[in-house]
């Protein structure tokens, strides 16, 4: 016999601490001026990823995104780009359309995204001299 209506539930549906842990992000959220500031954020972060992004067009090509979910549109592969992040110990993951996808916290500090920018023009750079021909003597 098999399952019929109302006789199987979800395995965390109507969890009481997920529910409490989604009325308090809730409640952050929604403070008065968290979203704005969320919003200054995003701006920093994308100044500094296009920043990077005129300085090394052969490797990023363009920035992408809303808020603090971003992507970099990449001129060279994006598994290679990808790499070379993470060998500046930054977590990013290639998405679809040769895009490097950025995600960070919205708490994150105008300090750390100034690293996080720092860590991806490292990286870009590194990109860039490994693609130049070699000098001729």
């Amino acid at each position: 016999m098999g399952m019929t209506t109302g006789v199987h539930g979800t395995t965390f549906g109507g969890n009481p601490l997920a529910m409490a842990v989604g009325n308090a992000v809730l409640d952050i959220i929604l403070e008065d001026g968290f979203m704005a500031e969320v919003s200054r954020k995003s701006l920093l972060m994308k100044q500094g990823l296009a920043a990077v992004a005129d300085e090394f067009p052969d490797v990023i090509e363009d920035v992408r995104g809303s808020g603090l979910l971003l992507g970099l549109k990449c001129k060279m592969p994006n598994t290679k780009v990808n790499m070379a992040l993470r060998d500046e110990k930054m977590l990013s993951v290639p998405a679809g359309d040769n895009v490097v996808r950025l995600l960070p916290p919205l708490v994150v500090s105008d300090d750390e995204i100034r690293d996080a920018v720092g860590r991806i023009r490292a990286a870009a750079s590194k990109l860039h001299e490994m693609a130049q021909p070699e000098a001729v003597s």
